[in-house]
């Protein structure tokens, strides 16, 4: 783990989450929740109250979300991981609660980029469940793991472990702040192969606050293809044209600070 997380794990048994409200949310939310040293009974009540918040929070923002226009970059590069093969530049139009649509403005480089990127955005356009990546305890069983600092922020963390083969669902881990219940990173491996041509394939997100709405801002993602041998994707949200703007060109706003990539750690 990088230097930014300072690891307080405590080994806790593993407990399924009652249902509880209803999550409505982007995709690729993610929960993590806090726990307790020591034995735990078959239901947790702290885990139990701690996804009440979240699916609280998770439904509050999407309450909140205004309809926007982001200006997202991607990078791909080969097995040096040095130097981008291929760099795709898309515009995303999103309309509350759900509705995405995407334009590819500008691809360049080698390999596969351009193909890669079309694919996960038509596949986030055509979702047709769009609750079925959400962290809820209709996709997910959960077990407490501890709590770190992250970022300056303490976290709850939380094992996330899907209840069914879905490439929506990650099987692996979530960082969510104790105080306001909303993620900050998700990670793991997607729990249905995308592909016969992937394996290995991981997935890191992380999660900002984009005018009032917490959004996901950031995902690198690392497979072995095959054939093509290793490949690293990095994803970044450079520009937002929020409401009324989102008509406008995103490129003409000013573009907001640069989203954090993430750490050779989690790659």
């Amino acid at each position: 783990m990088t230097n930014a997380i300072t690891s307080r794990i405590k080994c806790l048994p593993q407990v399924t989450a009652v249902r509880g409200g209803s999550a409505k949310a982007l995709w690729f939310v993610f929960l993590y929740l806090s726990g307790f040293a020591g034995s735990a009974p078959a239901t947790d009540p702290e885990l139990e109250t701690i996804v009440a918040r979240m699916t609280a929070a998770h439904a509050a923002n999407q309450k909140g979300l205004l309809p926007y226009t982001v200006v997202r970059e991607y990078r791909m590069f080969g097995k040096n991981g040095q130097d981008a093969k291929s760099h795709v530049v898309a515009h995303v139009r999103f309309t509350p609660p759900a509705e995405k649509e995407y334009e590819i403005t500008k691809a360049s480089g080698k390999g596969l980029g351009a193909k890669v990127v079309r694919k996960m955005l038509a596949g986030e356009a055509d979702i047709e469940d769009k609750d079925s990546g959400d962290i809820s305890p209709e996709n997910y069983q959960f077990a407490l793991l501890g709590e770190e600092s992250l970022n300056g922020r303490h976290c709850y963390v939380l094992q996330l472990t899907p209840l069914r083969k879905d490439t929506h669902l990650l099987d692996g881990r979530a960082w969510v702040d104790s105080e306001t219940y909303l993620i900050h990173r998700a990670e793991g491996e997607p729990a249905k192969k995308p592909s016969w041509w992937l394996k290995n394939v991981h997935f890191a997100l992380t999660y900002e606050d984009v005018e009032g709405m917490w959004l996901a801002t950031g995902i690198e993602a690392t497979a072995d293809i095959r054939i093509l041998g290793h490949c690293r994707m990095i994803s970044e949200d450079v520009d937002y044209r929020i409401g009324d703007m989102a008509d406008t060109e995103p490129s003409r706003a000013r573009p907001r600070a640069p989203v954090r990539r993430l750490s050779n750690a989690w790659r």
